[in-house]
């Protein structure tokens, strides 16, 4: 067997750098654009990038700090063994800059989470009072369950989406979930939540019982109640009006992606969270409709089927850069 490929600590430092960018799950599209010319201009810049993913993978997300020692290792020395010891070194002997560097990101606690999945990864755990958790793609989630009457049984959603189905509590401890938007108070239920962004506000859909949302800016004020078949999008501000809930807004917990006469360019955008690397749509196709269901494990082949059903062309940069445009036009979007 050859040895693996070394890699240069600087190819290494930005593999790193794009891992906490894109997997913090708020990459702006000119973001996405200079990581796909980076990794398709250099094979070693898309072998560190496969290694990062694999390292991802296996470990949860990790610290970039924590993560350039680990990226240049072979695969078959046993990434957790190599991963601790790293992390224990790294623990003694940098942890100032360790912290400085949580310090200057808002998605850090979200990097040593208990619960994360990887971009197309889905995942479910049984919470210490029987509740069912759900995570969906690029979700990360801490545990806060505090003991006594007083307490409560927190979930913390530092990104991603996750759906919940609660037990019951001996304790009789309430059941929230805080985003960086705001609080929702369980009502003995099964919802959705969904962060969308820092500006676009947190998404709640409601499937069974209830559920209470107060935004973290709302103190004072009593909650809105979402009711079953309902859902809620709010900021730190306010509760925008209740609609009517996506009746198939928890599908990808069955590994299915629905789509109802959706503009192509939401459809990308929603295919895009469960796969690694760049989907773009181009403006001359965006408004064109699909319908279907579409299976979130195999991304490629539901972008492969598109021209059976749609005037539609789509091409492969790299298999991590895909851009969907109209026939006559050939070079990518």
């Amino acid at each position: 067997m050859n040895p693996p490929t070394p890699l240069p600590r600087a190819v290494v430092r930005v593999a790193a750098q794009w891992m906490a960018c894109l997997h913090a799950g708020e990459a702006t599209a000119s973001q996405r654009d200079a990581f796909a010319l980076w990794r398709g201009a250099d094979p070693l810049h898309e072998l560190a990038w496969q290694r990062a993913e694999r390292l991802h993978a296996a470990l949860g997300t990790l610290p970039p700090a924590l993560g350039l020692q680990v990226l240049d290792r072979p695969r078959h020395q046993g990434q957790r063994r190599v991963a601790l010891r790293t992390m224990a070194a790294l623990a003694a002997a940098v942890p100032a800059g360790y912290l400085a560097w949580r310090g200057t990101r808002s998605d850090g606690p979200g990097w040593t989470a208990a619960h994360s999945t990887a971009t197309g990864e889905r995942r479910s755990t049984v919470l210490p009072d029987g509740t069912r958790l759900h995570l969906n793609t690029a979700t990360a989630v801490d545990l806060d369950f505090q003991p006594g009457d007083a307490g409560l049984r927190r979930v913390l959603l530092h990104r991603g989406e996750v759906q919940i189905e609660t037990a019951h509590d001996a304790q009789q401890r309430p059941f929230v979930v805080d985003t960086r938007h705001g609080r929702i108070r369980a009502l003995g239920t099964r919802f959705v939540v969904r962060q969308l962004g820092s500006e676009a506000g947190t998404l709640v859909a409601v499937q069974h019982s209830a559920v209470e949302v107060r935004p973290g800016a709302a103190r004072g004020q009593p909650p809105t109640v979402v009711q079953a078949g309902r859902q809620a999008r709010f900021d730190t501000a306010a509760v925008q009006p209740l609609a009517a809930a996506d009746p198939q807004q928890a599908a990808w917990t069955r590994g299915l992606l629905f789509a109802a006469n959706q503009r192509l360019a939401d459809f990308a955008a929603e295919l895009g969270r469960h796969r690694p690397g760049l989907l773009r749509c181009a403006p001359a196709v965006a408004g064109l409709r699909i319908s279907g269901v579409f299976r979130l494990d195999d991304t490629d082949a539901v972008l492969a089927a598109l021209p059976d059903t749609l005037p539609v062309r789509v091409a492969w940069r790299t298999r991590w850069w895909v851009a969907i445009s109209a026939p006559s036009v050939q070079s990518a979007a």
